[in-house]
């Protein structure tokens, strides 16, 4: 089986400590953090809350994974991923969030990351210990695991 690259993830985008007033405020913020990485201007920002409120991208187990419209692709300088925690949890439509994925690419590569986070979030003790550390290299361990010299969990 193929090795799969590892995630756009800038250490960064990683706040594990966040706290949202609302669902658009919490991708605001997702946003924010891949704007400060470089990875899109901030018009990006606004194409993310408008996916949001067309299709929820509330994937279950308090994961959400919000990111932009075709239209924002032109506002994308290069895929990348931030990851939020938001401890004491964000109104999701009527579902709590308390971890938030968000996606930054060009062309189709949201579709090679979307498919990379699922595998992570299946794994019940990967998507559990994402979801629960506030250590940031935990997190980078998760979700990089060939960059950090262990094997990819099959």
């Amino acid at each position: 089986m193929p090795e799969t690259a590892p995630l756009p993830l800038d250490p960064r985008a990683i706040r594990l400590t966040a706290e949202a007033a609302s669902r658009d405020d919490a991708i605001r913020q997702c946003g924010e953090a891949l704007l400060a990485v470089g990875a899109i201007d901030e018009p990006y920002i606004d194409t993310m809350i408008e996916r949001e409120r067309s299709v929820s991208t509330y994937v279950g187990e308090g994961v959400a994974i919000p990111h932009g419209t075709l239209a924002g692709k032109d506002a994308v300088h290069h895929d990348a991923v931030s990851v939020l925690r938001f401890p004491g949890g964000v109104d999701w439509d009527g579902e709590r969030v308390v971890l938030c994925v968000g996606i930054a690419a060009r062309g189709d590569g949201h579709v090679r990351l979307l498919s990379e986070l699922a595998q992570i979030l299946l794994d019940a003790d990967r998507a559990r210990t994402l979801r629960e550390t506030t250590d940031p290299e935990t997190v980078l361990r998760l979700l990089n695991p060939q960059a950090h010299g262990e094997e990819t969990p099959q």
